[in-house]
């Protein structure tokens, strides 16, 4: 699908109209599980994507939760240095008893292993997404690496 920033470039509004009309319209995305075992049996991972594809959440959210920031896409003199500090920040919250959600959309980064984070989501940094897992996780706080 078109996500509310290219909606909105084509018919010549902001994103946050398109935002304020789609979330009036109860038009929300749900999160689901990456299934990392091909339904060969049940698997339960902390891999999450939100999807318009779905009537239900595969998990509940009971808030409590710190969300932080990765810094997306490998960039030549940046990247792996806001990757680090993404792992610092995450370890650090876990070393104080939180509980913390990652965001981030390059599976190359540490920062996007699977025990470095509570719950990790596979996307895009975007307005969009981090505001809908916002609105989904309602965490206790957002930290930017």
């Amino acid at each position: 699908g078109f996500s509310d920033k290219q909606i909105a470039a084509a018919i010549k509004s902001t994103e946050l109209a398109v935002r304020k009309l789609r979330e009036e319209y109860h038009i929300t995305p749900f999160v689901k599980q990456i299934d990392t075992v091909a339904a060969e049996w049940p698997a339960s991972t902390n891999y999450l994507y939100l999807t318009y594809n779905g009537s239900t959440h595969d998990l509940k959210f009971p808030g409590d939760f710190i969300m932080v920031l990765g810094s997306g896409v490998y960039r030549i003199g940046s990247s792996v240095e806001f990757d680090w500090c993404a792992v610092g920040c995450l370890r650090e919250l876990r070393n104080q008893g939180k509980k913390t959600i990652m965001v981030n959309y390059n599976p190359e980064t540490v920062s996007t292993d699977y025990d470095m984070s509570d719950r990790l989501y596979f996307e895009e940094i975007s307005f969009e997404v981090v505001m809908d897992i916002y609105n989904i996780e309602h965490p206790d706080g957002v930290i930017l690496s």
